[in-house]
């Protein structure tokens, strides 16, 4: 899928983009890695690791769409991963957010029309199902951009989907390190934000594994979304300091108790899988139906029952204490 291939990832310096080129590099023989990103010194810092002859690093911001378009000519395959991600920053910079988010995914799927990329897949997130801060609902737009994008293609090979998961365990400002750096500091307590929240638990590599998978699998206006377990607060805390008493902080603006990826009013559009789920597109696009039971990799699902929804909660897939402390230290913490 990936042999000889030009790949771009916007966002690329990010934990999910450094993993991916790993796993591209282990895995493949791509003709070029491109990491498009906007910080000089998070790239300086990954071309010191990632020094392969087909990596290129190019400076630019997802909000600038000609700057985008020098980076993507000849490319085949586009990662973006780009995104202002921080729920309460974005409450706080709403304008921010939606110049990244919303404005710089236009800019993506319509310089990917521009170039002839082949195939694109946004990543997207949990908060963008039934949305209720900034960050979620301006991912749920670019999700439809994206997926609306497939109907103005015209002649162009161009096919673009979403993958959508929850929290990334060990991703840059997430809570499993920022409980590890309080551990480090010597905290007497963890500070959780409800003794009842939780949330869908993924490893960065499962995450790469998803995305690089979907690829295989897309036909185009698909939101795919992973079947993987949940995890309460309170367990992350007492996997990582059992002997520590946690403190309830409260929920912070925008915060959800627990995350939706499937919701029920999708329930007629949502397709089950071995390993995964597919959100069909609510359109119809102008070349005609696909069938989304049967997907490009000659994988079969079926329709849900109606009202179905995907909820970290009611997920009967739940991970204990010590699950979460063996995927912690899987995942290097």
């Amino acid at each position: 899928m990936f042999n000889d291939k030009s790949i771009l990832i916007t966002g690329g310096t990010g934990s999910f983009g450094r993993r991916c080129v790993s796993t591209l590099l282990e895995r493949y023989a791509p003709r070029r890695i491109i990491i498009y990103s906007r910080d000089e010194l998070k790239q300086f810092e990954m071309q010191q690791h990632f020094d392969h002859p087909c990596m290129r690093y190019f400076l630019g911001d997802v909000r600038d769409r000609d700057r985008l378009g020098l980076a993507m000519r000849q490319v085949d395959v586009v990662i973006h991963a780009a995104a202002l991600k921080q729920v309460p920053a974005a409450e706080y910079n709403p304008m921010e957010c939606i110049k990244t988010n919303v404005h710089g995914a236009e800019n993506v799927f319509q310089t990917a029309i521009d170039q002839n990329v082949e195939r694109v897949i946004a990543l997207s997130t949990d908060k963008a199902a039934n949305p209720i801060n900034l960050y979620g609902a301006s991912k749920l737009a670019a999700d439809k951009l994206f997926v609306a994008a497939n109907n103005i293609v015209g002649d162009h090979r161009t096919r673009l989907s979403v993958v959508r998961y929850g929290n990334v365990v060990g991703s840059r400002g997430s809570v499993v390190p920022h409980f590890r750096k309080l551990l480090d500091e010597g905290a007497t307590r963890l500070p959780i934000t409800h003794e009842e929240m939780t949330r869908f638990w993924i490893t960065l590599q499962q995450g790469v594994d998803f995305v690089l998978a979907s690829f295989s699998r897309m036909q185009g206006g698909e939101i795919f979304v992973p079947r993987i377990p949940s995890a309460r607060m309170v367990d992350v805390a007492r996997a990582m300091a059992p002997e520590l008493e946690t403190e309830v902080i409260g929920i912070r603006p925008g915060e959800k108790l627990h995350e939706v990826m499937c919701p029920a009013d999708d329930s007629h559009l949502t397709v089950a899988f071995d390993d995964h789920y597919v959100i069909k597109p609510t359109i119809k696009f102008h070349n005609g139906h696909m069938d989304y039971t049967v997907n490009a990799a000659g994988e079969r699902g079926e329709t849900v029952a109606a009202g179905f929804e995907y909820q970290s909660v009611t997920n009967p897939d739940f991970l204990n204490v010590d699950d979460i402390r063996r995927i912690n230290h899987l995942a290097g913490i």
